[in-house]
């Protein structure tokens, strides 16, 4: 692992880990740390060694409580401008735009940008007992980023959670299909999640790509316009060696080795 006190990043077999390491101020972001992830997200698109991404925390009982409010409130007082006028990347847009995979291991509560983060992620575990929220309307502020939730939940669920801004179990979230998987102890989260990671890991990884991406572009154009988007998107995919190598690999009875070409 390597990183700043705030954030920690390192990749070990194809499988990249970004830790938030807040743990004093319950992993809640503050400017710095939120400008270093929007350059993670460069790096690790750019890197041809990553292929799936971990996002977690160190363990204080919340994955992430949000932004720095204390940070904020002093930024107000002796900059005079809001804490969002110095974060490149406010509402995490570019987190969402990330290409390989993103797995969110949340070993406590997920609030405000906590949920976001987990929003931004294809797959989510989390800690039984824990609580997830939409608190910015508690606080005086706002959460454009959390309308691709309409496509994860009920509207009158999301409704109930951004107007609110009342936290909400994590069993109910994973009741309701938001939540992939609800384990007993952080160390049992981290573990599901590896697990997860690894398996994406070693699929195909055009094939991975496409998949991520085909979904991305569901949601945005509707059903037929988002399956003619997906054929476009798969067509390098059947083109690829990779597409004559996974049967080959299937008849031969071994593992496919995969060249993402």
């Amino acid at each position: 692992m390597s990183g700043d006190e705030g954030l920690l990043y390192g990749v070990d077999q194809g499988i990249a880990t970004i830790t938030l390491n807040r743990p004093e101020r319950r992993n809640a972001i503050n400017v710095a740390t939120a400008n270093r992830l929007r350059e993670l997200w460069d790096e690790i698109d750019a890197d041809p060694a990553v292929r799936v991404v971990i996002v977690t925390s160190a363990d204080c009982g919340t994955f992430s409580a949000g932004m720095d409010l204390k940070e904020a409130a002093e930024i107000r007082r002796e900059r005079g401008v809001d804490v969002l006028d110095l974060v490149r990347d406010p509402f995490m847009e570019r987190m969402r735009a990330v290409e390989k995979p993103l797995v969110a291991a949340m070993t406590g509560h997920f609030l405000a940008a906590g949920i976001m983060m987990a929003v931004n992620c294809d797959l989510r575990v989390g800690l039984a007992g824990t609580v997830g929220g939409i608190t910015e309307v508690q606080r005086g502020r706002g959460s454009p980023w959390a309308v691709p939730m309409l496509w994860m939940l009920p509207q009158a669920v999301f409704s109930e959670l951004a107007l609110t801004g009342e936290p909400m179990s994590i069993e109910r979230l994973q009741g309701l299909g938001f939540i992939n998987y609800v384990e007993p102890t952080p160390d049992a989260v981290r573990a599901r999640a590896s697990a997860l990671a690894g398996r994406i890991r070693d699929n195909a990884p055009l094939s991975v790509g496409a998949a991520k991406a085909s979904i991305k572009a569901a949601m945005a154009l509707g059903c037929d316009a988002g399956i003619a988007e997906s054929k476009r998107l798969h067509v390098p995919v059947y083109a690829s060696e990779d597409a004559k190598e996974g049967p080959r690999a299937f008849a031969e009875r071994r593992a496919p080795a995969w060249t993402g070409r």
